[in-house]
């Protein structure tokens, strides 16, 4: 059974950091595109950050947010810094390979003074 788990999400003010991780399990995690992508209240989810099997990494979100994974711990995360209240949103983890598409459940980021 594939799971992916995300966590680190909360209440941050303006300004500040989160690191969001996301572990998966029931996958050959090495193999997988991995992504990050949220969705807030009243607009279509979108993507935030991918990365590659191999690192290479794509941003929709550029110059405040930082993607890497391990692939030794089955995990990838979202270093998020100077946050703005736009970042406000629920937070999901992807994983894709070919034709199979995981998500997470997502972990909610609320960024507000």
């Amino acid at each position: 059974q594939v799971q992916l788990v995300e966590s680190g999400g909360g209440l941050v003010q303006p300004g500040g950091s989160l690191r969001l991780s996301c572990a998966a399990s029931g996958i050959i995690f090495s193999l997988y595109h991995m992504g990050w992508y949220r969705q807030a209240p009243g607009k279509q989810r979108e993507l935030v950050a991918s990365i590659t099997p191999s690192g290479d990494t794509n941003y929709a979100v550029k110059g405040r947010f930082t993607i890497s994974r391990d692939n030794a711990k089955n995990t990838v995360y979202l270093q998020m810094n100077s946050l703005k209240p736009e970042d406000t949103a629920v937070y999901y983890c992807n994983a894709m390979l070919r034709l199979q598409v995981y998500w997470g459940k997502g972990t909610q980021v609320t960024v507000s003074s």
